[in-house]
């Protein structure tokens, strides 16, 4: 049967279905070992009834679809594929519950975050300025970076901003809309490492670490030592801050050794490649993150971002918004940056177009084999919402860094069709009530 909980109910409830192969028996077992409450809902593993003909199993889902899906479940451990959806029912004041199904989720079973990490970060920045409560300090001042060391670099300019200038708003919209990574790596500059990664403990993502700049080749020590930062606002300096080292090691406690070699400096290193310094974003924490910022009064105060209304409809806008809608130089004339850019789930990554009617409102990442989206889907002429977040690994030679990964042959088409297939669910599902989404629709750019 199936089981819905009240949206402020946060403890998972673990359900122990019939597990009938091993798949399913190792998926039971990782469940029952984790030490703390999951933060999605309720899960279902397989076979538990289900809507539209479906009997609740996503493997089931998966395999009933061998064109689409069938390479991946011959052997889905070797692509280390792991997926949550959640459905979303509204009551009759238009409040949701949410029930989720999970197939291979396993927070012990590591996959590279890559861009992911930018959404907390993003969401952070914005609390961080609230938390600061300074005067004239907003996501608009002016955002000046030093150095304090020959490694860091200074950003004083910011070419794709309306102002020319950087700012925490300029930064996490890029962020968002084309998952800039200098951009990422500005906003974890003025969070800092340690303050980012205690917060977000605090929050309950526990198995989360963001502990490196992106696309920056520096040492743990390097990426644990922050710039310094000043804000600006009507030439006035209205906040300072300085460089700032991590006094604590949040780096993995033991080896995450993966694949067979790597390639370093244009050699090839006959070894797995160690994860255990890179970041780490379990797939229901990032789940989570998603839902929490949608539905912020689904989850308990404490485990809320710091952000207003303001701050939610920013985030909003920019999660869904498309290259096109972007305003920015360089990104709207939709050559390099077609509106699926950062749109896996559904789109693939390359749509040039995404119906009027959709809105995703997600964050991806790409990086050493890995794709993974984690987003919320609506329909808004069809009264649809959903929550869908998956990740795969394709790297078929087991080798890091050669750019030889199985992205357009294997990971894109994997998450374009399980983004359909659970639309095409929901467009069969019955719903008691249509939700009510007008808060989003006035979230386009003028």
């Amino acid at each position: 049967m199936d089981i819905v909980w009240p949206r402020w109910q946060v403890e998972a409830q673990i359900l122990a279905p019939a597990c009938d192969n091993g798949t399913q028996r190792s998926l039971c077992n990782n469940f029952a070992m984790l030490r703390r409450p999951l933060p999605i809902l309720a899960l279902f593993l397989a076979g538990c009834g289900g809507d539209g003909g479906w009997n609740g199993s996503l493997e089931a889902l998966l395999a009933s679809s061998p064109t689409e899906f069938g390479k991946v479940m011959e052997d889905p451990g070797r692509y280390r594929v792991q997926i949550i959806y959640t459905q979303i029912d509204r009551d009759a004041d238009n409040q949701p519950s949410f029930r989720s199904y999970a197939y291979r989720l396993n927070p012990d079973e590591y996959f590279y975050p890559a861009s992911t990490v930018k959404l907390p970060t993003a969401a952070l920045s914005l609390a961080r300025l609230n938390e600061l409560a300074i005067p004239g300090l907003d996501r608009n001042s002016v955002m000046l970076t030093g150095k304090a060391a020959d490694f860091q670099t200074e950003a004083t300019l910011d070419y794709a901003s309306p102002t020319g200038l950087p700012s925490v708003g300029n930064y996490v919209r890029k962020v968002l809309v084309v998952s800039d990574n200098d951009a990422f790596n500005r906003l974890y500059e003025f969070l800092g490492q340690q303050y980012l990664n205690e917060t977000l403990q605090r929050m309950g993502f526990d198995g989360t670490r963001i502990v490196h700049r992106l696309e920056v080749s520096l040492s743990p020590e390097e990426h644990a030592w922050t710039n310094p930062v000043r804000f600006i606002n009507a030439g006035a300096v209205v906040y300072q801050q300085p460089d700032r080292r991590s006094d604590r090691n949040f780096l993995g406690r033991s080896p995450v050794p993966l694949g067979a070699a790597e390639i370093i400096d244009g050699e090839r290193v006959n070894r797995p490649k160690n994860f255990s310094d890179k970041n780490a974003y379990p797939l229901e924490e990032l789940h989570d993150t998603v839902k929490t910022l949608m539905f912020p009064e689904s989850v308990p105060p404490e485990r809320r971002f710091n952000l207003r209304e303001e701050d939610y409809r920013f985030l909003w806008r920019y999660m869904s918004e498309y290259p096109s809608e972007s305003q920015i130089e360089g990104y709207a004339d939709g050559s390099f940056h077609p509106d699926g850019y950062v749109k896996f789930l559904m789109y693939g990554g390359s749509a040039p177009e995404i119906p009027a009617n959709i809105r995703i409102f997600n964050k991806v990442g790409d990086a050493y084999g890995f794709l993974t989206d984690a987003a919320y889907i609506v329909d808004f002429e069809n009264g649809i919402e959903f929550l869908l977040a998956a990740t795969i690994y394709t790297n078929e030679n087991q080798v890091f860094n050669d750019d030889l990964y199985e992205y357009d042959d294997i990971g894109f088409p994997f998450l374009r069709d399980l983004g359909q297939a659970i639309y095409s669910l929901e467009l069969k599902r019955e719903r008691a009530h249509k939700p009510d989404l007008s808060h989003l629709q006035s979230l386009r750019a003028p």
